[in-house]
């Protein structure tokens, strides 16, 4: 099957991986078919328009945030999902401090050897 994570992530015993201007992330689980990261933003914090060729499902822990998926905006906040496409521009900005469940399939390959963070403005 190729790489995979532990079968139990225990958050509380990880330190936050700090991608820049306000966004820090932990992998929750993966293998070669899916990813869940837990993504953590300060207010003001954005992820830059971007696009790549996994389908991405998004779960609002908490907080507000705008996002803008192939130029539509929506503001969304605890307990609102968002669903983008492959290939689909996206990016979003953080209007109250939160957290966010991204799930993305196949696996984010980008995120294990540390080059997919470009979009958060550290690269």
């Amino acid at each position: 099957m190729g790489r995979k994570s532990e079968k139990y992530i225990l958050t509380k015993e990880m330190e936050w991986e700090e991608l820049g201007g306000g966004v820090s992330r932990k992998m929750l689980g993966w293998d070669n078919q899916i990813m869940m990261v837990q993504v953590k933003f300060e207010k003001g914090a954005e992820g830059s328009p971007h696009q790549h060729f996994h389908t991405q499902t998004t779960y609002c822990v908490s907080g507000k945030f705008e996002f803008v998926i192939d130029g539509v905006k929506q503001i969304v906040s605890g307990g609102d999902g968002v669903y983008i496409e492959p290939n689909l521009l996206h990016s979003a900005v953080c209007l109250e401090a939160g957290m966010l469940i991204d799930t993305f399939s196949p696996v984010r390959e980008d995120f294990l050897d540390g080059s997919g963070v470009s979009y958060f403005g550290n690269k």
